[in-house]
């Protein structure tokens, strides 16, 4: 009798061991398909920018173009001071100020020379300040005082 239980319980282990491998299985095929989907649709979405990109390409039209040399921008390297470049920025600095200190409208009038020189150098700022407004955006009103209440006021804290 016991050998008959044992039997019946190993082909119950086998059937459950099988239907799991084939959920498994199952799983794995649906993970798959779902891979390959994607991977279609991705094609698809690259194609779609190459084509894009085909079409915006205006590479074609710059040899008729004339070329323009860009300004070059000054990196970070370029505006460190080393030994070299502090010596020769002292120099230009130098330089610099003795014309400015023997130019004949210097000597004259310091500061209005000095005014001059922003004015033509320096863009102009015509606009008047705007009023200050309050915390809320409204203008502030000023003027207007407020009546002195007829009884005492306490302060609450």
């Amino acid at each position: 009798m016991g050998s008959t239980n044992l039997r019946t319980k190993s082909s119950e282990d086998t059937n459950r061991r099988f239907e799991k491998k084939l959920q498994f299985y199952a799983k794995v095929k649906d993970t798959v398909a779902s891979l390959s989907a994607r991977k279609a649709i991705n094609k698809k979405r690259i194609r779609r920018r190459q084509k894009r990109s085909k079409a915006y390409n205006l590479s074609s039209l710059s040899e008729f173009l004339p070329e323009l040399k860009a300004p070059r921008q000054q990196t970070a390297a370029d505006l460190k001071l080393n030994g070299k470049s502090r010596q020769k920025l002292v120099l230009h600095e130098g330089k610099q100020l003795k014309t400015v200190l023997s130019h004949p409208e210097f000597q004259k009038d310091p500061m209005a020379a000095i005014r001059q020189h922003l004015e033509s150098t320096q863009p102009v700022m015509d606009e008047k300040p705007e009023k200050r407004r309050s915390r809320t955006g409204k203008k502030k009103v000023r003027g207007m005082k407020q009546k002195p209440s007829s009884g005492p006021q306490t302060m609450d804290l």
